[in-house]
């Protein structure tokens, strides 16, 4: 598509225009490279949708092409961010490079640039949404296994930094501030992995209980009933009643019912109740082993309440940041949400410790 320069641009562009053009045809050719070497790793619909991003920057690439003309001058290299999710793409091709490019759509600078078109700034804004799009089915292939891992991990550190801090705290030796975090890992991990498992089951005993039985089917020969009534079924999926009618005019002729399932919100899908339970306690005891590490290599005190207050805080920032990132949300915003809940918590039962120590004392 052959796009031409926009009146408000210069007949004689600067040096600082040049640049600015030059690094953006650099970063849509690699931004079109992202989105081929996502491509490659699918198949399938996700793969056109993919393939056909990666054309559309192609036309934003041209654009900047035909600004430059004969001064396009040397190859640039893409910006670091759009470098760094071509890595990721070529190496990986997750759910976390989608929510990144997602990010990166979103931040597009030509809607305050008057050197972009503004179809070429509306198409930024679309693919941002496309990019959800593919990515919220990741998440929610995730979603089970993966809030189970990031709540058990949190858990794990908010509830054991605490544990430790609040018995150090007291004054007890060291050896009792190690039994009581091992014993708060132990107690902890079995106690999440065993809620999982009942909640994740029971979760998916309800939602099979909404889904219309097929066997429902055989019976549709034999009804006694008229259109009317047999459109009470879908009225009550949640049909309009001219909808639920016509619905029913043709299940009368076609005998099926398989197409039209009970609404399900597929976000609160999740994986098997032993996966979740797994996934639970193993990360649950990853987390609680942070603030444990400082006693059991000997450290006691102040010493090693500020190595494990500093330990537990940058795996605090690690998962607030990777909830961030898959969230598509600001990482750093989340990351240090994460850090002040945890620092909250543990501040808390630090100072009931003192206090208790203080009585007993």
């Amino acid at each position: 598509m052959s796009v031409t320069r926009p009146p408000s641009s210069p007949s004689a562009p600067s040096s600082s225009d040049l640049r600015r053009w030059r690094q953006y045809l650099a970063d849509e050719k690699a931004e079109a490279s992202v989105y081929r070497d996502l491509a490659g790793r699918r198949s399938g619909e996700e793969r056109a949708i993919l393939l056909a991003l990666a054309d559309a920057e192609g036309r934003h690439e041209q654009h900047w092409f035909d600004l430059l003309g004969d001064q396009v001058g040397k190859p640039r290299r893409g910006d670091f961010r759009t470098r760094s999710l071509g890595f990721l793409a070529r190496r990986f091709g997750s759910v976390f490079v989608l929510a990144l490019a997602q990010r990166a759509e979103a931040r597009s600078p030509y809607d305050s640039d008057t050197d972009a078109t503004p179809a070429m700034a509306a198409d930024e804004r679309i693919h941002a949404e496309v990019v959800r799009g593919l990515a919220a089915r990741g998440r929610n292939r995730l979603s089970g296994t993966f809030r189970a891992a990031v709540f058990g991990a949190n858990d794990g550190l908010v509830s054991n930094l605490a544990l430790v801090i609040g018995i150090s705290a007291s004054g007890v030796p060291n050896h009792v501030v190690l039994l009581a975090g091992i014993a708060g890992l132990l107690a902890g991990a079995l106690s999440m992995g065993a809620g999982e498992y009942v909640s994740v089951r029971s979760q998916r005993e309800l939602l099979e209980a909404s889904t219309p039985d097929p066997e429902s089917n055989s019976a549709l020969p034999h009804l006694d009933v008229d259109a009317n009534e047999l459109a009470l079924v879908y009225r009550a999926r949640g049909m309009t009643p001219g909808d639920a009618a016509a619905r029913a005019a043709e299940v009368l002729q076609d005998h099926s019912l398989a197409d039209q399932e009970a609404p399900v919100d597929r976000h609160e899908a999740v994986g098997s109740g032993f996966g979740a339970a797994i996934s639970s306690f193993c990360f649950f005891a990853s987390g609680a082993v942070i603030p444990v590490l400082p006693y059991l290599l000997g450290l006691e005190g102040i010493a090693a309440l500020l190595v494990a207050a500093v330990l537990v805080g940058l795996a605090l920032l690690g998962t607030g940041a990777v909830v961030g990132l898959l969230s598509g949300g600001p990482p750093l915003r989340r990351a240090l949400r994460q850090l002040g809940i945890g620092y909250g918590a543990a501040a808390v039962t630090y100072l009931l410790g003192l206090l208790f120590g203080t009585s007993t004392g």
